[in-house]
């Protein structure tokens, strides 16, 4: 079984529910009572926070998500998975650094909407996923449209997340407007929606919305186990 490297922290919520996933998912496809071996590489949320929002430094940021891959290279790791989404754009610059691979969040759930037969999604996440290109970029290498929530729902969505979700704080009136957003895009559009911060999924299921739903964290997850145990 491959050792699989996690960069969490971003933030210990959905860090815990990829812990628990990824066990869960082991134990189901490997059998008996196995577990997935995993080595953690926590990051302090607060220092990120401090680089991405208060000092607005993206090199800062990536240097802390670089640290970390290099941390868990060290570690013994086959390859890395980060639980966050929006994360994922420091990929293209952290890779080259590594002899490891990442599992991209991004291109995970790409082809699991590809194999559903659809086209447009609804990107649901913070700022820096709704608003950057790394997301819809790959989207676009499998032939998806990305429909992006209009500013004040970026707003309701990025500022949920930072102040309730990400503090473990999930408010059944969160979740409505949730709903009433994902309404909207299908109006304008969307076929699908992707919870594209892995906190999301945790507010509001799959079952939960008035589209067709994508929880990024799921799908990286079983992308992770099924890589773990594909023999190298």
């Amino acid at each position: 079984m491959q050792k699989i490297g996690l960069i969490g922290g971003l933030s210990w919520v959905s860090t815990a529910e990829y812990y628990k996933r990824l066990n869960e998912i082991t134990q189901v496809l490997a059998g008996g009572v196995s577990s997935a071996r995993i080595v953690l590489e926590s990051v302090n949320r607060q220092d990120y926070v401090s680089a991405v929002i208060d000092r607005e430094d993206e090199g800062a940021a990536c240097q802390q998500i670089a640290d970390s891959a290099r941390a868990l290279e060290a570690a013994g790791a086959d390859f890395i998975v980060i639980t966050c989404n929006d994360v994922h754009r420091f990929v293209p610059e952290i890779e080259p650094m590594l002899k490891i691979p990442f599992l991209h969040i991004a291109s995970v759930t790409a082809n699991a909407i590809t194999e559903k037969g659809l086209k447009s999604v609804a990107i649901l996440g913070v700022r820096k996923t709704m608003e950057g290109d790394f997301y819809s970029k790959i989207l676009e290498e499998y032939g998806i449209q990305a429909v992006i929530p209009d500013g004040t729902e970026r707003m309701f969505i990025h500022d949920s997340i930072y102040n309730e979700l990400v503090k473990n704080d999930f408010r059944d009136i969160t979740r409505a407007g949730y709903q009433d957003v994902i309404r909207a895009l299908g109006l304008r559009g969307a076929d699908c929606v992707a919870l594209a911060c892995t906190e999301i999924p945790l507010l509001i299921s799959p079952d939960q919305s008035p589209l067709p739903a994508f929880s990024t964290t799921e799908l990286h997850c079983q992308a992770a186990v099924e890589q773990a145990l594909t023999k190298r």
